[in-house]
């Protein structure tokens, strides 16, 4: 038998993730299950610490994470008016690695993530961090494409 009791939502605070939202609750209350909303602070791909000095980025990265806990709470204050069986994690890091890694940690049973939709050369270069963790994780995902 089949058991979801953990759903590991991944958001970017966009409207598309409002959105996408609305499934993670649905699978949430299917199952009784528990919604861990995830969000994760891109980490830059290249390392700025010998670009800016130090107490510049650490300065930064405390104004990132001031933001993230307010867009956090605005985000589940839109979203959970009903729905009040969820926990928030904010992370810093590549998003799928954390996405990923957070719901093993957790033991997540499932993750919902949106996709953007990105094609041609943008695919290329940017990728698609819900494609990676399809791909990659341990346990099944639902990917949802915002409608436009």
């Amino acid at each position: 038998m089949i058991i979801i009791d953990k759903i590991l939502f991944a958001t970017d605070f966009s409207e598309a993730s409002d959105y996408v939202c609305n499934y993670a609750i649905i699978q949430a209350k299917q199952f009784g299950a528990k919604l861990l909303v995830v969000h994760v602070i891109n980490e830059l791909d290249f390392p700025i610490q010998g670009i800016f000095p130090d107490h510049y980025v650490e300065s930064h990265k405390k104004e990132l994470a001031a933001a993230s806990d307010k867009m956090m709470a605005e985000f589940c204050s839109r979203n959970f008016k009903e729905f009040k069986d969820y926990e928030t994690a904010i992370l810093t890091g590549i998003p799928y690695k954390k996405i990923i890694s957070k719901a093993e940690a957790e033991g997540a049973s499932l993750i919902v993530v949106g996709t953007q939709g990105r094609i041609g050369l943008e695919h290329v270069i940017m990728g698609s961090n819900a494609e990676k963790i399809v791909r990659m994780a341990k346990c099944p995902v639902l990917s949802v494409h915002p409608l436009k």
